[in-house]
């Protein structure tokens, strides 16, 4: 009894019905001699679809993907086993969220996902009724392989149910658990999956495959990374980290995990990306997903001859092109000589072409104007606001008039805190570095130069100290705790269990002893007014790239009108 398993991980894009089902097909047809073909969760729709589930046009046109489906299985003997969302026509949500497998033209079975995660980023509790406790189990090839669809086989790690679909496979005679996936990745998701699979596959003895999808949608980047499972020997074969991928493994009772003739049975270690690097892959990845699917080529950055905006040009540069990436200077009264002079350096190391636009006239114009009006000066805030909103608005003209999409600059310290302007830095289309504190900025920049073994990003605007420029002399400091001090605050004020275990412990012991010290206890409530405080400009700004456990974004949902 030998089980041939086509393992896939495709980038798909939400509501393409015709788009995804082609990939699909693509799949099969290079699939060679294969019994079953796995597809990830939600595939013929893409993940997630969110409230396009309540359009008329989902349900037709995920149907007729649906038939284009049943015509490719009429063309090949391997069962396809694949993700979508199917109507419920009793009581409840409207849809079960779905594992459907054909073969030669005919459903051999139906499974509805019974763990419904509404955590974090999900929210499928808005959208699908949960399946009944019915493990599905079938016989392919002579092995009785059981079926689950992603967060059924988190069960261990999320602790919210009182059911185990997983032990319910086993107890009905389940060889090989194969479940489909739709898992963003995050900094140490993937460590997480090897341990939970490895704990669930010894726990059940039974050996198992994940299946998950890659690309970027919206915020969420899905890294591909599937795997298989054995109970002995943890993860003995693995599909790339970002990027599609499809491979065949062959599956025997007796022998476990099988590929090109050889027994997989010595533990496949995770590949070796510091963090910095995952980072660098991750927005890259999720940059060019979201610019493909929204049909735009190419970006503006608002250059200001500091970290954030340098290290934003360098990851769309690598991401794009340089031909795909404008860069716009914008200096005023109050800028520094750098703020023009490391833009040109940085955007002639990276082949980016960069315009000039002075707004001090402008400036000066609204100062007038706005004296004339209200017979009042602009002066302090209001005056330092006014040049960022004036920078946001040349960046918004020329992204209109040619077509770039505006890239955010903002970190995730900044954004944390408002230090940021409403309608001036805060605009633009997406954000690639608003999941990353401040000291992850610098070590980004620096990993930066030590992928490509050249100093792109100057060392000049690294070890500069961090400044908006929009008051004579300003430093960030002045307003804000040193950055180290106030980013581990924030990991346990925003993403406290979100964390690693060696960050929560680490950020917990910092403020544990911050608030030891005199003056203390003040910093650290600051820091949370200041967080709470800035919350209506987070529900205006752009979406974030998710890096971390918790981003800000649908992962953080907090009120605005709230003591």
């Amino acid at each position: 009894m030998t089980l041939r398993l086509s393992l896939v991980q495709l980038d798909y894009t939400v509501g393409d019905f015709d788009g995804n089902a082609k990939l699909m097909a693509q799949a099969v047809a290079a699939a060679g001699p294969a019994d079953l073909i796995v597809f990830s969760e939600l595939s013929l729709s893409g993940y997630y679809p969110a409230d396009k589930l309540d359009l008329p046009a989902f349900r037709a046109g995920q149907a007729q993907a649906l038939e284009q489906l049943v015509a490719v299985s009429r063309q090949t003997d391997a069962a396809l086993a694949f993700g979508m969302a199917t109507p419920n026509e009793g009581a409840g949500k409207a849809w079960f969220n779905s594992l459907v497998i054909l073969r030669r033209g005919e459903e051999i079975l139906r499974y509805h996902k019974q763990l419904l995660p509404d955590y974090d980023v999900f929210n499928e509790q808005r959208h699908f009724e949960p399946g009944p406790r019915h493990p599905a189990v079938m016989e392919l090839a002579g092995v009785r392989v059981g079926f689950l669809i992603c967060e059924d086989a988190w069960h261990d790690a999320a602790g919210l149910y009182g059911s185990d679909p997983a032990a319910d496979l086993a107890e009905a005679g389940a060889q090989l658990l194969v479940s489909i996936n739709a898992s963003p990745s995050s900094v140490g998701k993937q460590a997480q999956r090897d341990a939970l699979f490895s704990a669930l596959s010894r726990r059940l003895h039974l050996p198992l495959v994940f299946v998950n999808q890659v690309g970027g949608n919206d915020s969420l980047v899905f890294d591909g990374a599937s795997l298989a499972v054995d109970p002995r020997h943890g993860v003995v074969a693995r599909l790339p980290w970002f990027e599609t991928a499809q491979e065949t493994l062959a599956f025997d009772p007796a022998q476990g995990f099988v590929q090109d003739g050889a027994r997989l049975d010595v533990p496949v270690a995770l590949p070796a990306l510091n963090d910095s690097r995952f980072y660098y892959q991750q927005i890259l990845l999720g940059l060019r997903g979201y610019l493909r699917k929204i049909g735009v080529r190419s970006v503006v950055v608002g250059s200001s001859g500091g970290i954030d905006s340098a290290l934003t040009l360098a990851l769309a540069r690598d991401a794009l092109g340089a031909e795909h990436v404008h860069a716009v200077t914008m200096p005023s009264r109050v800028s520094t000589p750098g703020s023009v002079s490391d833009s040109a350096v940085l955007c002639r190391n990276l082949g980016i072409a960069l315009h000039e636009f002075p707004i001090a006239a402008l400036v000066d114009g609204y100062g007038a104007g706005f004296a004339s009006a209200f017979a009042s000066d602009l002066s302090g805030l209001a005056l330092e606001n006014l040049q960022s909103r004036v920078r946001g608005t040349i960046l918004m003209a020329f992204s209109n008039r040619h077509g770039p999409m505006l890239l955010t600059t903002g970190n995730k310290s900044e954004v944390a805190v408002g230090y940021c302007t409403l309608y001036g830095d805060t605009n633009g289309g997406l954000n690639l570095i608003g999941d990353l504190y401040k000291t992850e900025v610098f070590e980004l920049a620096l990993e930066f130069n030590r992928i490509h073994g050249a100093e792109l990003i100057p060392e000049v605007i690294i070890i500069k100290e961090p400044s908006a420029e929009l008051a004579e002399g300003q430093r960030d400091s002045d307003s804000l705790p040193p950055y180290p001090v106030l980013d581990e605050i924030l990991k346990w004020h925003i993403e406290g269990v979100a964390l690693r275990a060696e960050e929560a412990a680490a950020a917990t012991a910092f403020v544990e002893q911050l608030m030891s010290e005199p003056g203390g206890p003040e910093t650290v409530a600051r820091v949370q007014q200041l967080v709470a405080r800035a919350e209506f400009k987070r529900r205006q700004a752009p979406p974030i790239i998710k890096l971390r456990g918790r981003a800000f974004g649908a992962g953080w949902q907090m009120p605005i009108a709230a003591r």
